[in-house]
């Protein structure tokens, strides 16, 4: 179970099924927006809401986000709404049976928790965090075992008084192509890019958020000599945006929409400018590329951040229109470069969701 459609919870899920799949073909699998599935109305505005406030008053969100009095004060209400849905879980559960319900994102996670305690059932619970910062929301009785992304988040989890025990350090989940080794002339060759020629990637999540117009602009004038690669996800105006710029440009530059081949793309870029969510950049880990990230939204995006920057495998910069100062500045720093590239590769998980998949079946 997961929430909204174009997000790396559904990502998460996508992942872990396709590994369990692959170990058990005939194993019967429901992958659901659990969100979507409780409230397809409110789901909606909701998702408006958050965009509204991360784009304008993303204070607010800080506020919000694992805030210790928050999660205090909204317990009596989050389990008001659990219990409101113990009647479409039941027609759920009652229809399929699960064994096991995994949940990629926290509020799935609580209210199908809720319901195993109410009626006292047998399923197993597995909670698997998708960003580097575990959060409050998360913990909820009757989830059997936490999947975290590393030693830190456990170590969070255990002080909170979770079982360490019930808590696995697999990493998040992103899809095993990830652990792949491609190659790179091939793909270089079917894309018109030049391997002798640094390429940026550019990413904004799969709705293509972030100042991405500032970040083209700044990379298109600088004077170094660089190919640009920039997905814009489900975001119709920007795509409609590069394409005007991309054919006016002096510069190797590829557009890109939603697409399911970022493994290529990752594969032959020098560096991605990124915003930092969770799959994105353990995807990035796992192809051991050197990340930017542009502006992190208050939350879990500066958490990420916080974490990929103590670690060695990221910078930070919150100038849109300076990026091509601080990229210049690492391209010509190549032994810079290979520093982030090992740590990346230090801290890559890319088998997550095979581990997953090992204890769902097990």
């Amino acid at each position: 179970m997961y929430i909204s459609e174009v997000s790396g919870h559904h990502q998460a899920t996508l992942a872990i099924e396709k590994s369990v799949r692959t170990l058990a073909p005939d194993c019967e699998i429901v992958n659901i927006n659990g969100f979507g599935y409780a409230y397809p109305i409110i789901e909606k505005i909701i998702n408006k809401a958050y965009l509204s406030v991360i784009k304008r008053t993303p204070k607010i969100w800080d506020y919000l986000y694992d805030n210790p009095k928050v999660v205090k004060k909204t317990q009596k209400i989050k389990e008001a709404i659990h219990k409101a849905n113990h009647a479409k879980l039941d027609r759920l559960f009652r229809d399929f049976s699960p064994d096991t319900v995994v949940c990629t994102q926290a509020f799935p996670c609580g209210m199908v928790a809720d319901y195993k305690k109410t009626y006292n059932l047998s399923i197993t619970i597995i909670g698997v965090l998708t960003d580097y910062a575990p959060h409050a929301y998360w913990i909820n009785e009757g989830v059997d075992y936490y999947i975290v992304p590393s030693m830190d988040a456990k170590e969070r989890y255990v002080q909170q008084g979770v079982d360490e025990h019930k808590i696995k350090v697999f990493g998040i989940p992103v899809d095993q192509k990830f652990s792949e080794s491609l190659e790179k002339n091939k793909i270089a060759e079917k894309l018109g890019l030049d391997l002798n020629i640094p390429a940026v990637l550019v990413m904004g999540g799969g709705q293509g958020l972030g100042p991405i117009r500032t970040i083209v602009k700044s990379l298109l004038a600088s004077e170094e000599s660089l190919q640009l690669m920039v997905v814009a996800g489900t975001n119709k105006r920007l795509i409609k945006w590069l394409r005007k710029i991309q054919s006016r440009s002096q510069k190797k530059f590829l557009v890109f929409e939603f697409v399911n081949n970022i493994d290529e793309l990752m594969t032959v870029a020098s560096l991605v400018v990124t915003k930092p969510g969770g799959i994105t950049t353990t995807e990035a880990l796992a192809k051991h590329l050197p990340m930017v990230i542009i502006n992190p939204i208050p939350g879990q995006e500066v958490h990420n951040t916080t974490f990929l920057i103590k670690n060695g495998v990221a910078i930070r910069v919150d100038k849109a229109d300076q990026i091509s100062l601080e990229i210049e500045s690492l391209l010509r720093a190549p032994h810079r470069l290979e520093s982030m590239r090992q740590a990346a590769k230090e801290h890559s998980r890319p088998h997550s969701s095979m581990d997953i998949a090992k204890l769902i079946l097990s």
